[in-house]
């Protein structure tokens, strides 16, 4: 993981520089200013003009290490003989969970475009290709705290689609406010499968648990308003967002609905350089209903342990490379998790983007 963020780290930098040398050299007004946009992990920040063309790219990487139960950090060996397990009962089912996951990486690479056909209406579309991996810990047997050995479980291909009308509400010399209206198709797989290791030491292939499931396989609302404002140096935004959960998949379960509150400042260091900071508020809950064929001594497979309350702090950089070109990076952290455990926490959140108007 550490050498993984050395060579993004490396390759940001060489993707920032040259645009750095650049910025002094470059009269103001030739092109837009770096901050007009919010940090690259906002999305449906900004509105463009009547006839104008945003293509954009960009890849996260979330790791997440350790699990948690509240607050509190839990160990797997607590997991294994303390935690209860929902389906302690039925065959096969040992009382506590005793698999536990210990690492997961979610890696996405969303692909958007945004078109405005007028000046008041900005549509966006974005679609996601995702590269899921957890790593876990099996117990021996349906007690103790006898290690079996371990094994790592993966899945990848297209997440869920959206589709969003950004419309301008109000807008003054400093600022613009505009409300955020969608919805997202349930293109992402939920019926993944791979092979595990159970406590007796047999390795079937099983559907995955829920969260390396691809997508929802329901239909969802997004909702939000957005307020940006801008001054000489400095510009400023907040936003809301939900994704309202609208009907049950074909696996009888509703994944948990999601609510952001995101805000940010930015500073322009140069012409065509900015710095921001920004502090996210996230909500989620736990999924209702069951997937039938999701079942065993495992966290992920209990609905119940979903739910995750966070605050995050994300530190970026906005540079305007070219007629129209804009590069981002933006590393975030949690300060604050709460989660209905045992569950994985967030460790750290990496966002490479490139954006493109015209």
């Amino acid at each position: 993981m550490k050498l993984f963020i050395k060579r993004m780290a490396a390759f940001a930098a060489c993707l920032l520089v040259p645009a750095l040398s650049l910025a002094d050299h470059t009269e103001p007004g030739e092109h837009p200013r770096p901050d007009d946009h919010a940090p690259i992990g906002v999305m449906g920040d900004h509105v463009h003009k009547a006839g104008e063309w945003m293509f954009s790219y960009r890849f996260m990487r979330m790791t997440m290490s350790g699990n948690r139960d509240g607050t509190d950090s839990i160990s797997p060996d607590d997991i294994a003989t303390t935690a209860p397990n929902r389906f302690f009962g039925m065959p096969g089912q040992p009382p506590t969970l005793r698999i536990v996951p210990t690492e997961m990486t979610m890696d996405m690479h969303m692909f958007g475009a945004m078109y405005a056909p007028t000046d008041g209406v900005t549509l966006m579309l974005m679609v996601n290709v995702l590269d899921n991996e957890m790593d876990h810990i099996t117990f021996a047997g349906g007690m103790g705290s006898e290690r079996l050995g371990t094994f790592t479980t993966r899945s990848s291909g297209f997440g869920d689609t959206r589709l969003s009308g950004l419309f301008t509400l109000n807008e003054t010399r400093n600022g613009r406010l505009h409300a955020i209206l969608g919805i997202e198709a349930p293109t992402g797989s939920t019926s993944e499968r791979d092979t595990i290791l159970t406590p007796m030491g047999m390795r079937p292939e099983v559907r995955l648990p829920y969260p390396m499931q691809l997508g929802s396989g329901s239909w969802s609302a997004v909702l939000g308003l957005n307020q940006s404002w801008s001054w000489d140096r400095f510009s400023a935004g907040a936003q809301w967002q939900s994704l309202i959960r609208l009907n049950e998949n074909g696996d009888d379960y509703t994944r948990g609905d999601e609510h952001r509150l995101n805000l940010w400042g930015a500073w322009r260091l140069a012409d065509r350089v900015s710095a921001s900071v920004r502090l996210e508020g996230f909500q989620r809950g736990n999924t209702d209903g069951q997937d039938p064929m999701i079942m065993g001594p495992v966290q992920t497979a209990d609905p119940d342990r979903h739910r995750a309350r966070r605050v995050d702090l994300g530190l970026g950089l906005n540079v305007v490379v070219g007629k129209g070109h804009r590069l981002a990076l933006e590393w975030v952290k949690p300060v604050y998790q709460n989660l209905d455990g045992p569950q994985l926490e967030v460790d750290s959140n990496l966002v490479l983007g490139w954006q493109y108007a015209f």
